[in-house]
């Protein structure tokens, strides 16, 4: 009997070719947004490790923005900054 490797056998549970999240924008029922001031930041970027939907875009280290598509509101991002460089405002 000849063995197979893992490489030979079949894929089993994947779903190939589903829409995600990164088609699906979920942000729209959001009740309040983030609101923040690049002066206060130090850019420790608590906000973007605690940030349960990746809404954070950073680059070298630095805050770039938020992505409001997919930003429910939340606060979290708000709560753990240590400079209060993110406040959290009605949607207008």
């Amino acid at each position: 009997m000849k063995f197979k490797s893992w490489k030979d056998l079949p894929e089993g549970a994947i779903i190939k070719n589903v829409p995600t999240s990164i088609y699906f924008k979920t942000g729209d029922w959001k009740s309040k947004v983030p609101k923040f001031d690049s002066n206060k930041c130090t850019n420790c970027l608590l906000c973007w490790l605690y940030c349960p939907d990746s809404v954070i875009k950073v680059s070298d280290g630095k805050i770039l923005n938020f992505d409001l598509d997919f930003c429910k509101g939340c606060g979290i991002c708000s709560r753990v900054c240590p400079q209060g460089a993110i406040e959290m405002e009605d949607i207008k």
